[in-house]
């Protein structure tokens, strides 16, 4: 009788195929070129309301089958918050083996999963040696003093070890090349070499135990093309990216895109025992207007001095923070002065969600901020904003609801063309293992 093959999820986070498409075009990524041509591009839809096509509520859906209005989680970091069905823990209910890195606001509640590091944003549990638990605490320091570029002396360590763990001389020496582009002003580099560690790490822990399912997040792909989309070598639109950001020469899309297609061939070599599927959850197209992105550049302090109490703070991903008020009646007060606080134009800095004794905040303000601009809170005016935030990024893409499928076990007649509902990803995965995935009624109604 012949085994069952194994199934590989790799998640590349809002990957713009149509981007992909044109440089195939040009001769470049000939394994994602391959990929497509012998297995065709399916589509997937979830959310109709803009505000809801974020990944971490996107990829919720991926990973529980429920759309947003039956799974309510809305912020990053909140599934923790949630009692919900996700398929690595129901697989392993059912007698299989799973493993996960990175994957997006999601909860580890496995048993015994061979291995598990959860996503820089969410507090959850690491399964695996104290060495994969110092990787996912690096990861989470790395990602969320980006935009600050300062890591301690511990979260170089442990990377260092990992490399020196995972990384054969090939890998180190494109991590050494990531680390002396950025160091020559390509700050952008830096987002190539999370997603090459992750891929070294779950490339050998699953040679090593073998899972039955294993997925894999990526995001740099996400950032690079939210911050240099317009200096993509394919991008048709009006806008570019000033000098001063990076060269006219410089073509961030097409570093990751490759390291993707680099990625894909060596799953494809080193696991070809494994269905492998590709999800993008949704995809980003080109922003059409100048926005720029900004972050405290240390929020506990800016929170004190424009009067808050009380408090403590958690730095989340690139704008956002999370603030715990201790109550509610201080939550409130916290919550006025943040939404009190104003631009020398008189635009808002941020924006505010009152969760209770909480608040999620994110930090609005969509312009240039210059040396001296300053900004007010009540009848108090702060000078010089600009030395109390890092600069992060010029918006170049936004979000579409259509993400992206391609399917090994597929041919490119059966998927080009096609459309179906991300919350139906659970479903593929099960069917695979010849399983059937609990559905509830109001799913069920949806997909019929």
């Amino acid at each position: 009788m012949a085994t069952q093959p194994k199934f590989f999820q790799l998640e590349l986070n809002e990957i713009n195929f149509d981007f992909i498409r044109r440089y195939c075009e040009r001769g470049k990524l000939p394994t994602l070129n391959k990929l497509i041509s012998s297995h065709g591009i399916t589509e997937t839809v979830s959310e109709s309301r803009y505000e809801h096509l974020e990944p971490w509520i996107q990829w919720v859906t991926a990973h529980t089958g429920l759309p947003f209005e039956e799974h309510g989680v809305f912020r990053l970091g909140d599934i923790v918050n949630r009692d919900l069905n996700q398929v690595w823990e129901w697989l392993e209910g059912e007698g299989l083996r799973v493993a996960a890195v990175s994957p997006m606001n999601a909860s580890n509640k496995t048993r015994e999963a061979a291995f598990f590091i959860p996503d820089p944003w969410t507090e959850t549990e690491v399964t695996g040696s104290w060495l994969l638990e110092r990787v996912a605490s690096a990861a989470g320091e790395a990602v969320n003093e980006n935009a600050g570029a300062k890591l301690g002396a511990g979260t170089v360590f442990s990377l260092i070890l990992a490399v020196a763990r995972y990384c054969g001389p090939r890998v180190q020496a494109r991590l050494a090349s990531y680390a002396l582009n950025a160091l020559r002003g390509r700050k952008w580099a830096l987002a190539l070499v999370l997603d090459e560690l992750l891929t070294a790490i779950t490339l050998s822990e699953t040679k090593a135990t073998r899972p039955d399912y294993v997925t894999l997040f990526l995001n740099g792909g996400a950032h690079i093309q939210h911050h240099y989309m317009f200096n993509a070598e394919v991008y048709e639109g009006p806008h570019r990216n000033p000098d001063w950001l990076l060269s006219p020469q410089d073509d961030p899309l097409l570093a990751v895109y490759s390291q993707y297609d680099r990625f894909v061939a060596q799953i494809l070599k080193a696991l070809p025992d494994y269905r492998l599927v590709i999800a993008t959850g949704l995809h980003q197209n080109p922003y059409p207007e100048e926005c720029y992105y900004w972050r405290l550049a240390d929020h506990g302090k800016f929170l004190s001095r424009i009067g808050c109490e009380n408090f403590t703070v958690q730095p989340r991903m690139s704008r956002d923070f999370l603030v715990e008020a201790g109550s509610a009646d201080n939550a409130v007060v916290i919550q006025r002065r943040l939404e009190m606080a104003v631009g020398d134009d008189g635009l808002r800095l941020f924006d505010v969600d009152n969760r209770g004794d909480s608040l999620f905040v994110m930090l609005t303000y969509p312009k240039d901020i210059p040396i001296g601009f300053g900004f007010a809170v009540g009848n108090e005016h702060f000078p010089d904003l600009r030395r109390m935030v890092n600069f992060v990024a010029i918006k170049n893409g936004e979000h579409d609801g259509i993400g992206y499928l391609i399917d090994t076990a597929e041919t490119a007649d059966s998927a080009n063309g096609r459309r179906v509902l991300l919350s139906t990803l659970p479903d593929l995965v099960a069917d695979h293992f010849r399983l059937q995935w609990p559905r509830t009624k109001a799913t069920i109604s949806a997909i019929a």
